[in-house]
């Protein structure tokens, strides 16, 4: 099913895994932990039915997690910092005539962005500390090698 097929379309869950390469294990577990939004309202025994927009947020939370390489608690810090940022942006349409509110809006956006650019900057400190010592133990084995080829 592609995207262009799935346009409109209620998808069951293992429709949403395929499409998302994941697994509807994951995300049910996702959905549990609250990463997918509030599905609490789905009666016990009934098929939850998903939507391209739904999927597209699966997607992404997919993304971040792999890209990343998040702890779950740390991407729902993420996806909940997103979600409150959309929510703003809705705000902030509804208020273009309150300049006031408008940048009472933008500063709490603000701070949404700061806490998910601390995550994205911890990591990529982490991954810079790894090239480093991946670096010192590349020239390591290079100089080892190299003296090994002189003395032969």
């Amino acid at each position: 099913m592609s995207a262009t097929e799935t346009a409109g379309v209620a998808l069951r869950i293992g429709d949403v895994a395929r499409l998302a390469g994941t697994t509807a294990r994951t995300i049910r577990y996702y959905e549990e932990i609250g990463l997918l939004g509030d599905h609490g309202d789905r009666r016990s025994g009934t098929h939850r039915l998903y939507t391209e927009a739904e999927v597209e947020h699966l997607r992404e939370v997919l993304r971040l997690r792999a890209l990343l390489g998040v702890s779950l608690d740390e991407l729902g810090r993420i996806v909940q910092a997103e979600e409150a940022r959309k929510a703003l942006r809705a705000e902030l349409q509804a208020a273009e005539d309150d300049p006031a509110r408008m940048r009472q809006i933008l500063k709490e956006g603000l701070g949404h962005l700061e806490r998910q650019l601390e995550l994205v900057r911890a990591r990529a400190a982490e991954l810079v500390r790894l090239e480093d010592d991946l670096e010192t133990r590349r020239r390591r084995a290079q100089t080892r090698l190299d003296a090994l080829e002189q003395a032969c």
